[in-house]
């Protein structure tokens, strides 16, 4: 439940966000941080059973949901309509649907995978930028939360590393399109987060790897440990809000080091 403190300027007031991705914890965790900073909030996921337990973990009439895939532009168009209808606006979309990184040598990577992680992750943004900048106040926000696999490689990920890149160019073009609407346009790059997500991805690349993937991978990262995913709900908060003011077509890094 929403605790009104009148003392306090809340950041994103007023404001309406569309969180694809929503039922994950990153879109979960966002959504905590913007409901908390005065946004009304609508959450968008493929999965609609988990969707509305994790809208139920809210506990705030000022978020709702709207079933869809994020790869069909009907059911993005639809989302987008359904704030509008809703709020009568949409001032902050961000986008944080994903899968997890199949994980082969490209000599034996599936062209079918190849073309499922695009369809996600490149496609699903643009689909979501799209129908979303069509409705947009001028001067919104638009946050990709892409990965660390967006600015370096590793061996054996080459459609994720690929369509991550994507993201990064994407990004760039249309915050340069909208930049005369005062709409600002960027990226966060998290390192690996501690949720479930990651955890399903970490057991199957420890079989790959033939060790513990989540502390090789702490072993990498300088600060040495995952990053939780309201760290990356502020960062998120800080590029939809007024904090940024003048940052557009970034890369904000979240990695604890790795990419260094």
């Amino acid at each position: 439940m929403r605790v009104h403190d009148p003392n306090r300027r809340n950041l994103l007031d007023g404001k309406v966000a569309l969180i694809t991705g929503g039922a994950g914890s990153l879109g979960l965790a966002t959504a905590r941080l913007f409901l908390k900073e005065g946004a009304s909030v609508v959450l968008a996921d493929r999965d609609a059973e988990r969707l509305t337990a994790s809208a139920a973990r809210l506990d705030d009439v000022e978020v709702s949901t709207v079933a869809g895939d994020a790869t069909r532009e009907d059911d993005v168009a639809a989302a987008v309509d359904r704030v509008v209808e809703r709020h009568g606006r949409l001032d902050v979309l961000v986008t944080t649907a994903g899968t997890r990184p199949a994980v082969a040598p490209i000599v034996e990577f599936g062209a079918e995978e190849f073309d499922a992680t695009f369809a996600v992750h490149v496609r699903g943004v643009f689909l979501a930028c799209k129908h979303a900048l069509s409705a947009m106040s001028d001067g919104g926000a638009i946050v990709i939360v892409s990965s660390v696999a967006g600015l370096r490689a590793d061996a054996g990920t080459a459609a994720y590393t690929a369509a991550e890149h994507a993201q990064v160019g994407l990004m760039r073009s249309i915050a340069r399109e909208v930049a005369e609407r005062g709409i600002r346009v960027n990226t966060i790059h998290p390192g690996p987060v501690a949720n479930a997500w990651q955890t399903g991805f970490e057991e199957h690349l420890t079989q790959v790897v033939g060790t513990d993937a989540g502390r090789m991978l702490d072993q990498r990262i300088p600060l040495r440990r995952h990053v939780q995913p309201d760290e990356v709900a502020r960062s998120v908060l800080y590029l939809a809000s007024p904090m940024s003011s003048f940052t557009t077509a970034s890369t904000l890094v979240v990695d604890g080091g790795l990419s260094a």
